[in-house]
């Protein structure tokens, strides 16, 4: 067996983002992910493989869904599918004859999950948005910055990946793993505006506590907190400390040089921003990969700020071979790590390269729509 998800049918239509990136962590597990793409023009084939950032463990099939082949086809392949994943606009794939009800009469088994931005339902469920909306609705945009200064994007890592991809992977699985009891599907519901609000459950954990200010950067996990923050040093680079526990603080403290009469209590707030200038004023004395030497083998909860250039040469990633090249280029490898059934990347298709193969797998005679 190659692969924890071996043997797993997945049907994906094609889309943006979040559902791209769950299957092919699917991909990636072992699963055979089916991509539905809709037909394109020459000239965009000739570099989709090569932009098709999440695309890879495909196999690529070119339907048409506006017409009834194509919506033929479609259904076909998901009559032998054990999962569809979809992330158009809720209603779009009711109006195709392509929905929950209609897939899931001829194959009551089907997991079929659906990924937007809103939700399938609610005042903004039809909506567009994007990462950074998602974030700001769900709450967790407006903490993440500096005092005084606006919010800080983080990329599109907290709505679409982190509060999209893996919700849905996780409701996929778990809904896998209902029916290998009941025998029966579901629909599978998870929207980046959920997943975000889901990511915020240990602030607002604090906030009941009274241990969660609504003012930036004055808690412990916003950079209010001066061993929890990152530090520019000489060369204009960064560092960055994490030491919460007592312990790592207090090696943070001794390997800085820091005087401890000045730097304890640890959790004095009104000497936090005194501190984050003692702590910034001597770390601008030395290079990063000075400090990098300095802090070897010290659990002070350090680490040097590396770019995402950076990140693949790192003796950390190439010891663990964290990162594969693919067509020249460095990107991350298959996670989690399986100690019988590991994972693989296996290579990116061509926009329709297997439809051939779909056809006669299917019984058809012959294409119902070509690329």
């Amino acid at each position: 067996m190659t692969g924890v998800l071996e043997g797993l049918k997945v049907v994906e239509f094609a889309g943006l983002g979040p559902a791209p990136f769950c299957c092919m962590l699917l991909a990636d597990m072992g699963a055979e992910v089916i991509r539905i793409e809709r037909p394109q023009p020459a000239e965009y084939l000739e570099q989709a493989t090569a932009r098709d950032t999440f695309g890879r463990g495909r196999t690529s099939v070119v339907a048409d869904l506006k017409d009834e082949e194509g919506k033929r086809l479609a259904a076909a392949i998901a009559r032998q599918a054990d999962v569809v994943v979809e992330s158009f606009r809720p209603g779009v794939m009711e109006r195709l004859g392509l929905g929950p009800e209609d897939l899931m009469t001829e194959n009551p088994g089907l997991v079929y999950a659906r990924m937007t931005g809103w939700g399938q339902e609610g005042p903004l469920s039809a909506a567009a948005g994007h990462d950074i909306n998602y974030i700001a609705q769900a709450g967790a945009l407006e903490p993440i910055g500096r005092a005084g200064q606006p919010p800080v994007v983080p990329l599109t890592l907290v709505g679409d990946f982190g509060g999209g991809s893996m919700f849905l992977a996780v409701g996929i699985l778990s809904a896998l793993f209902e029916r290998s009891r009941s025998g029966q599907g579901q629909v599978v519901d998870a929207s980046c505006v959920d997943g975000a609000s889901m990511l915020m459950s240990v602030v607002h954990h604090m906030k009941s506590l009274g241990q969660w200010k609504d003012e930036r950067a004055s808690n412990l996990f916003d950079t209010g907190a001066p061993y929890y923050d990152v530090y520019e040093t000489a060369d204009g680079r960064f560092i960055s400390f994490g030491a919460i526990e007592r312990k790592f603080y207090e090696a943070l403290v001794s390997t800085l040089e820091l005087d401890p009469r000045d730097m304890n209590p640890q959790n004095d707030r009104k000497a936090w921003p005194r501190r984050h200038d003692l702590i910034a004023a001597k770390v601008r004395t030395r290079t990063r990969a000075e400090w990098e030497d300095v802090f070897d083998g010290v659990e002070a909860c350090f680490a040097p700020v590396l770019s995402p250039a950076e990140a693949p040469d790192a003796a950390l990633h190439r010891t663990r071979d964290a990162f594969i090249t693919v067509d020249g280029f460095p990107e991350p490898a298959p996670t989690p790590r399986f100690s019988r059934t590991p994972s693989s990347a296996k290579p990116r298709p061509r926009p329709g390269e297997h439809t051939a193969q779909i056809f006669e797998r299917l019984g058809l005679a012959e294409p119902l729509t070509r690329n």
